[in-house]
């Protein structure tokens, strides 16, 4: 089995296809799906899918894209929204400084935020970086010091020192499409080098088709391509790395209830 651990089922890319798309995973032997929060606004949506598949679980959170947007979010706000059976985590949060759609300190408060969420929630925190591996890495080394907390460095496509100064706060990484990509030879021998127990795979849907799927709108099922080209960096098989990256899965969101088999798709 594999798990998609990151994708965005309730972005209007996917309206009027859910049927289709859990089908298409199912088939392709992914049995676990994690929607990812970008608005608390909009929580209800991805709550939804949650509660209607039980292959699919839910985190809430606000992408750094939306700090601005989404305006004075507390962490009650997001303790308050992650009461709910199917959330097991909270994020997105973090830095994206190459959009710079919000302002970078009211980009690092929300992220502050979201630690001490995840810390009192006991929930672990998926993390959003782009162009800001000095500050993420100043972020997470004070914040950890202060209280640990679990994390995973979703679509890690960042440099090696950030990779390696997550690993050394025990957080995991996750390889995306991105991997697969032509130009992405340097994240290659970055994922070469991750443990086996710190990885995770994930569609970032419906962004970041992989390889031979580049340029269409991504969906769950397509991890597998992902997962495909991880096992070849590694030195594995595919199914060492379905086994590993499922256990790690199910290790970093511990509130996810292991299916004894891939469940049927919901009507």
């Amino acid at each position: 089995m594999l798990v998609d651990s990151h994708c965005h089922l309730d972005f209007s890319d996917f309206a009027g296809e859910i049927g289709g798309v859990m089908a298409r995973a199912q088939n392709a032997g992914v049995g676990l799906m994690l929607t990812v929060g970008t608005q608390l606004s909009k929580a209800d949506a991805a709550l939804a899918l949650a509660e209607r598949y039980p292959q699919v679980y839910a985190t809430v959170g606000v992408h750094p894209h939306h700090v601005a947007e989404e305006g004075a979010v507390t962490v009650e706000d997001l303790v308050a929204r992650a009461d709910h059976p199917r959330v097991v985590g909270v994020g997105e949060s973090g830095l994206d400084f190459f959009y710079d759609f919000s302002p970078r300190a009211a980009q690092e408060e929300s992220f502050r935020l979201h630690i001490e969420a995840a810390r009192r929630l006991g929930l672990p925190l998926i993390i959003h970086s782009r162009d800001a591996d000095a500050d993420m890495l100043r972020i997470l080394r004070d914040e950890m010091a202060a209280g640990r907390f679990s994390a995973l460095m979703h679509c890690f496509s960042s440099g090696r020192k950030l990779a390696e100064g997550a690993l050394d706060l025990g957080l995991y990484l996750s390889a995306s499409g991105v991997i697969t990509f032509n130009r992405s030879e340097e994240l290659r021998k970055i994922f070469h080098d991750v443990p086996l127990d710190r990885l995770l795979v994930e569609t970032d849907s419906p962004y970041l088709a992989p390889v031979p799927l580049r340029g269409r709108r991504n969906e769950p099922a397509n991890v597998a391509h992902t997962a495909k080209v991880l096992a070849s960096v590694k030195g594995v098989d595919v199914a060492e790395i379905s086994r590993v990256t499922t256990a790690n899965f199910l290790r970093l969101f511990s509130r996810v209830v292991p299916p004894e088999e891939i469940p049927e798709t919901a009507a």
